[in-house]
């Protein structure tokens, strides 16, 4: 385990002090401090990605590309920056050249990978056909949001990035930023109470059948 590393990590997330020194040590050359800063952020970014392609091996090449480029130009990073903003940045950017390149964006997202505070609970829901179906729902709600309002609220609601940070990752100003995470909330209320309001007809229903 690198010297540090387990004392300065919340939630599997470094610490601003521990990214900061490992930048510090990458920058030197040091191997194991640029092995640290992929295995903390791999997962994060590669969930992230996989959410705005839905492609398993698009989003592989880039999330590789991403790291290349960070630790390329590693000597142009700036202090005031997250490494993990500076990271999403670039993620977000190849994304958007890609999804230009192909025209369209396809494919299901993993509602399975969200987190829960009671797995046990959630592992029980999840058996249910209804909790299925809106589980398809729900992301089939988040699909149909635009790729930056989509970026937006996966930034907001699985990294916990500041309208600040999120502005940052995606190179806006801060009230577009807001903007993007506002009208998401608001389309996936509309769509969420048609589907509640969908789910009620459909219980009705086979309470007066029974």
């Amino acid at each position: 385990m690198f010297a540090g590393q387990s004392t300065e990590q919340m939630a599997g997330k470094l610490t601003r002090r521990a990214e900061k020194r490992l930048v510090t040590q990458a920058r030197s050359g040091c191997e194991e401090a640029a092995r640290v800063l992929v295995e903390a952020h791999q997962d994060r970014l590669f969930a992230f990605v996989w959410r705005i392609l839905r492609d398993h091996h698009e989003s592989e090449e880039i999330c590789q590309e991403a790291f290349l480029r960070a630790f390329d130009a590693l000597d142009t990073f700036s202090a005031e920056f997250r490494f993990s903003t500076w990271l999403f940045t670039i993620a977000y950017r190849l994304c958007l050249n890609r999804i230009r390149r192909r025209k369209s964006v396809t494919g299901d997202l993993d509602f399975s990978a969200m987190p829960s505070t009671e797995p046990d609970a959630a592992d029980r829901v999840a058996e249910s056909e209804e909790a299925r179906r809106l589980k398809d729902e729900i992301w089939s709600a988040v699909d149909r949001l635009s790729v930056p309002q989509r970026a937006a609220v996966l930034l907001f609601y699985r990294e916990g990035m500041s309208c600040e940070a999120i502005a940052k990752a995606l190179g806006i100003p801060a009230a577009t930023a807001k903007s993007h995470l506002h009208r998401a909330r608001a389309k996936l209320r509309e769509s969420l109470a048609e589907m509640v309001q969908d789910t009620s007809r459909i219980r009705a229903l086979r309470e007066a059948a029974s």
